[in-house]
């Protein structure tokens, strides 16, 4: 009689199949987006495609502008025109910013981290203040596919190497890492294939290059490398620095030198300068010292 009953309970009164049962799909809206809000935004867009019942509730507003940072809207009237946010969803922003976003004449850029929703920074070595910058004898500015930006600074030869950078932005609340990205010697493409030619590379190797930050809020970090690794591109580390007061402007000033002129140095592509939450800069230190740079 048991098995009767377990029977019945498993078919409609016909006897002609399964009962009707709840499944995901029956799951309220509200209720599964009160769930996608804990989760990071890669999963969200996973579980989006499951069925109609996620993939409306992956649109919820309240959702992505939990991902967002907290003065996105400072963010967006700096680097988006209004008529192309107007009127979008907040997943639609969240994907529009998440896009490299270019400002101050297309010298820097800022774009979230897709995957933690992070602020991330970039300064081209067009928006640096390069000493000897127009000097052709001793920098050239050089087309390449490897910088975002789509050219870099390249140093031939020079005595006294300094590099400066200023930075002000209304950053999310948080821990920020600052890196410069270089390489000794110049890529190219020869029959397609990607040489890198190390003519020029010279003087690294003597003294140690040095790097600073300092905050308008009285903030400071120092370091010091010697650069090697021919024909690799490395992110040096410049230092970290916190943000407790994301509704007010920041100044960031930063540098990079090797001032011994009693040789010269030469041979070196500068890229950019980048600000990354200090979760992303702790994984490119990590990866520094597996690739046994510092």
């Amino acid at each position: 009689m048991g098995a009767n009953l377990s029977c019945a309970t498993l078919c409609d009164t016909n006897g002609e199949g399964p009962s009707s049962k709840p499944r995901l799909g029956d799951i309220p809206e509200s209720c599964l987006a009160l769930v996608l809000m804990h989760l990071d935004p890669p999963d969200i867009c996973k579980l989006a495609r499951l069925n109609r019942a996620f993939r409306g509730a992956s649109s919820a507003d309240f959702i992505w502008e939990s991902k967002l940072p907290s003065n996105y809207k400072f963010i967006c009237e700096k680097v988006l025109d209004e008529k192309t946010i107007a009127g979008l969803e907040k997943k639609d922003v969240y994907a529009r910013m998440c896009r490299p976003n270019p400002f101050d004449d297309g010298t820097k850029e800022v774009w979230l981290d897709k995957n933690t929703g992070g602020a991330c920074f970039s300064i081209s070595s067009k928006g640096l203040a390069i000493t000897g910058i127009d000097d052709r004898r001793y920098w050239n500015h050089i087309s390449t596919e490897e910088s975002r930006f789509h050219t870099v600074a390249y140093l031939q030869q020079i005595w006294w190497f300094e590099i400066d950078g200023e930075f002000e932005f209304e950053f999310p609340k948080g821990m920020y890492s600052l890196f410069f990205r270089l390489q000794l010697g110049r890529s190219s493409k020869r029959m397609g294939r990607r040489v890198c030619n190390s003519e020029h590379i010279h003087g690294w190797d003597i003294k140690p290059v040095r790097f600073q930050l300092a905050t308008s809020d009285g903030q400071r970090a120092a370091s010091k490398c010697f650069l090697d690794n021919p024909g690799n591109w490395v992110y040096c580390h410049v230092g970290d620095f916190v943000v407790d007061r994301p509704s007010e402007l920041m100044k960031i000033k930063f540098s990079m030198t090797q001032i011994d002129c009693t040789h010269t140095k030469g041979g070196l592509c500068v890229d950019a300068a980048f600000v990354y939450p200090s979760s992303i800069g702790s994984e490119i230190c990590k990866m520094n010292k597996l690739a046994g740079q510092h």
